[in-house]
């Protein structure tokens, strides 16, 4: 019996070590690489400048395009996933008969399982021909249609998680908030979602970082134009297409240019762990109002 549990517990300690080394690995070819290219590119031209053309003649290094296209794009998803998908956790939560629930929620996540190609052209396809007969200055390739597509590929994320969430919540506190005379939409809003609140921003945080390292989407609807606007109706390029496109294209390994893509994704990662501290921050200063 000591001998069992001796394996497992390596068996458990091996898994554990794995998936740290793996992680670590990531994080040190990442560093090796964008050390090499700031070597050769001052870090403020990178972080600070306008001009993303690092495969022309005259290359130039600043990455703020490719991070005002990100940005825009993953806005417009979270504008559009997160009132949805709170709106439908709160329902499936505290409205939806228990029937309904076991129906809709499982059709509801049945949207995660599609692949993102399959959204990516039907963004292409159907959302941006319908939103040209609105938007008749809506460029074929624009930051727009793939935001709202994103949005509804990531809403699962954000229903699913928080519904969970709200599922934790104690019946006393419902109970209680009855008692007290409160009506349902009350007791969901001022009881139930600031009790869930931890759950709740652990699902957004997780859809913004889905949205943010999404690829397939944007790469084939957003376009690959590097250019710094906020606008959605022009063709954009993000951090993860352009690095698709310098990973499948014929740049040499080992060059200042391929290195970019290593540079952009130090960046990348960055962003998603900086979210992921914002969540663990919002979590411990609810915790410490709500003590």
């Amino acid at each position: 019996m000591k001998r069992s549990e001796s394996v497992i517990e390596w068996a458990l300690f091996l898994c554990a070590l794995l998936s740290v080394g793996t992680t670590v690995g990531i994080i040190l070819v990442l560093a090796v690489e964008t050390f090499a290219f700031l070597r050769e590119v001052p870090i403020t031209d990178f972080l600070f400048g306008t001009e993303w053309t690092p495969l022309f003649a005259t290359p130039t290094f600043g990455v703020l395009p490719l991070v005002a296209g990100t940005v825009l794009v993953s806005t417009i998803a979270m504008l559009v996933a997160l009132p949805m998908g709170l709106l439908s956790a709160i329902y499936l939560s505290e409205y939806a008969p228990l029937g309904v629930r076991r129906v809709v929620k499982p059709v509801l996540e049945i949207l995660a399982g599609i692949p993102t190609v399959v959204y990516g052209y039907f963004a292409l396809l159907f959302v941006t021909p319908l939103l040209q007969s609105v938007l008749p200055d809506l460029a074929g390739f624009n930051a727009l249609a793939p935001g709202i597509v994103m949005g509804i590929m990531i809403l699962p994320l954000v229903s699913s998680l928080s519904e969970d969430a709200m599922q934790g919540v104690p019946r006393g506190l419902r109970e209680g908030a009855y008692a007290l005379g409160a009506t349902r939409m009350q007791t969901s809003l001022r009881v139930v979602v600031p009790a869930a609140f931890s759950g709740i921003t652990a699902a957004c945080i997780l859809a913004a970082s889905r949205a943010i390292g999404e690829t397939m989407i944007v790469a084939i609807a957003a376009g690959q134009q590097a250019r710094f606007t906020l606008n959605p109706m022009v063709p954009i390029e993000t951090m993860t297409t352009y690095i698709v496109q310098v990973s499948l294209g014929d740049t040499p390994a080992g060059t200042l240019e391929y290195r970019t893509i290593f540079a952009v994704g130090m960046l990348l990662f960055l962003g998603t762990f900086g979210l992921n501290l914002v969540s663990a921050w919002l979590r411990e200063r609810y915790r410490e109002e709500y003590a």
